[in-house]
């Protein structure tokens, strides 16, 4: 078996045509061996990363049969340890074991309020998560701008924390799916982060792994995610929660609003710094509504709740008891911050490195994510490659958001770089993501529909 002919099995085939042209027959289905022999040879490095990238673009140009999905996922989950959570009830892991995901958008840190909230439901949220994705921020990156946090655990530790905490957050490690880790930061140097059968692989694959019995998908929509159309969105959490449901475990899926940044900070630190804010209850309104929605599915899939209405209350009370703001000081503890240093910060860490936006003339603006998550890079937010370092203090706040007005010359935003040269680029590149109405936009929805 050879990876270049598996590779033009997925490609399809260029034929002549009577005219004198060319066209591209269909690719065929690959079996569960083929599959299975590119995940083990690209994970054990006798298939380099350029055959490997040729196999991405022919899935990302031609798909996956569902039945192609469920075998990548299944290799890729087995390519490496999977953390087993039943059967340490006698050290405290007595589930429900739900966690929930994001397809990534600019300024999302919704999961950091929401695993300490529905860790106060009794939810026990086991939680693995990425970095930075192209234009889109890392939850890892957020957490590590956080001075000693750690995010490499074992499964011991991982296991412990949870019992204890009834929360950990960690990232993937060489023993634990090791195939997405690789395929993960592939994809986002090669253009093939948008297809669905990888993105669902991605995700599920992580999910499983960490030993999850129930999951929450956030799907983004709009200029700001990786699916911009609605259709494209629902494709997606269709093929999610089939797929987990295939794989034995509960879900559902909320597709929600990314055409304009989520909350008002956008960055590492920042982020944690706005994850406080909404744990004080003081969170910008489309952070605390997405959050407390998707708090709220978590609980209802944990058992925890019998209707919407009360599921929805116990995750606002965890909020105005100040008991989920002790929940993520403690989780910040658990995993070697300091919780004290870190509200100490808030409000006072910030870039040397800054300037603001201005508006250029009157109106009602409106801000697109994507370009503003692409600016973010520039500022060290992101990366644009996968061994570039991210700056935890750079990032922008929002002084007015979209469907705002304001008057020529009021500040938009504040912009902070990782050095004073890449501020400039980035200032042009967010004057470019507003734009100006002399009319008030139409209000699009936050959350679009929930697919059970």
């Amino acid at each position: 078996m050879r990876a270049t002919d598996i590779i033009m099995k997925k490609r399809g085939t260029k034929i002549r045509t009577e005219e004198g042209g060319q066209t591209l027959s269909g690719s065929t289905t690959l079996s569960a061996e083929e599959i299975a022999f590119l995940v083990k040879g690209y994970v054990d490095g006798t298939i380099p990363d350029y055959q490997i990238s040729a196999f991405l673009m022919a899935v990302y140009f031609n798909g996956m049969t569902f039945e192609e999905t469920g075998i990548l996922t299944d290799c890729m989950l087995h390519s490496g340890n999977v953390i087993q959570l039943h059967g340490y009830e006698k050290d405290g892991l007595k589930g429900p074991f739900v966690d929930k995901h994001s397809t990534g958008g600019v300024g999302d840190k919704i999961s950091l309020p929401l695993a300490p909230i529905a860790a106060c439901c009794g939810i026990q949220v086991p939680m693995m998560s990425g970095r930075a994705l192209g234009h889109t921020g890392g939850t890892l990156d957020k957490l590590e701008s956080i001075e000693g946090y750690r995010t490499s655990l074992s499964p011991d530790e991982f296991r412990a924390l949870i019992a204890r905490t009834g929360y950990a957050m960690t990232g993937q490690t060489k023993e634990i799916v090791p195939a997405d880790r690789l395929l993960y930061a592939l994809r986002d140097v090669t253009g093939t982060v948008e297809s669905v059968p990888l993105i669902t692989a991605s995700i599920l694959s992580k999910k499983v792994a960490e030993g999850s019995d129930c999951l929450v998908f956030d799907v983004k929509c709009g200029s700001g995610a990786f699916m911009k159309s609605l259709p494209d969105a629902k494709l997606l959490a269709e093929f999610l929660v089939k797929t987990a449901n295939a794989m034995g475990k509960k879900a559902s899926a909320l597709i929600t609003n990314m055409s304009t940044p989520l909350g008002q900070k956008i960055g590492n630190f920042l982020e944690i710094e706005e994850t406080v804010e909404c744990l004080k209850g003081k969170g910008p309104a489309d952070v605390m509504e997405e959050t407390y929605a998707l708090a709220k599915e978590m609980v209802l899939l944990g058992g925890k709740a019998a209707s919407d209405k009360e599921a929805e209350q116990m995750c606002r009370n965890a909020v105005d008891s100040g008991a989920a703001l002790e929940k993520f000081l403690e989780n910040i503890k658990d995993q070697g911050g300091n919780p004290e240093k870190v509200l100490e910060q808030c409000g006072k860490r910030r870039s040397a490195f800054k300037t603001e936006l201005k508006a250029e003339q009157d109106g009602f603006i409106f801000i697109d994510a994507y370009k503003t998550g692409l600016a973010g890079v520039t500022l060290g937010v992101g990366r644009n490659k996968t061994t570039d370092a991210v700056c935890p203090d750079a990032g922008m706040i929002l002084h007015r958001t979209s469907g705002e007005y304001v008057k020529k010359g009021e500040t938009i935003m504040e912009i902070f770089g990782k050095n004073d040269g890449c501020l400039g680029e980035a200032k042009d590149a967010l004057g470019r993501a507003v734009t100006y109405s002399p009319e008030a936009p139409q209000k699009s929805p936050l959350i679009y529909t929930v697919i059970k």
